[in-house]
């Protein structure tokens, strides 16, 4: 059974930081794309940042690109989304979703299998 486990959420000033993680298996990290994507209440779920599996390559939506950054620990298993500079736009429910294969994309989330639950962030003065 496959098993993702987000955390870090919170509240923070707007200019503020957190750190995302979402704990998974050996097995996805080391075989599975992992993307993170966000819902805001009453917007469409979308995508923020992914990391392909092998090269590590990593893609950004424009709206996080140069303050947020994805990385892997594979030892851990931990799947990390770093997030600087937030802003209220950004508040929202965050999810870390895995999708087997080396290559991924944030356009079509019907490709990723595996969701984690979600973590709460909220940006606000």
């Amino acid at each position: 059974q496959v098993q993702l486990a987000e955390s870090g959420g919170g509240s923070v000033q707007p200019g503020g930081s957190l750190r995302l993680s979402c704990v998974t298996s050996l097995s996805i990290i080391h075989n599975a794309c992992i993307g993170w994507f966000r819902q805001a209440p009453g917007k469409e779920r979308e995508g923020v940042a992914r990391i392909d599996n092998g090269d590590s390559y990593t893609h950004y939506a424009d709206s996080v690109k140069g303050r947020f950054t994805i990385s892997l620990d594979k030892a851990k298993p931990t799947a990390y989304l770093q997030m600087n500079s937030l802003n209220p736009e950004d508040t929202a429910m965050y999810y870390c979703a895995v999708k087997w294969g080396k290559y991924c994309d944030l356009v079509d989330q019907r490709d990723y299998t595996y969701w984690g639950q979600g973590t709460q962030v909220t940006v606000s003065s």
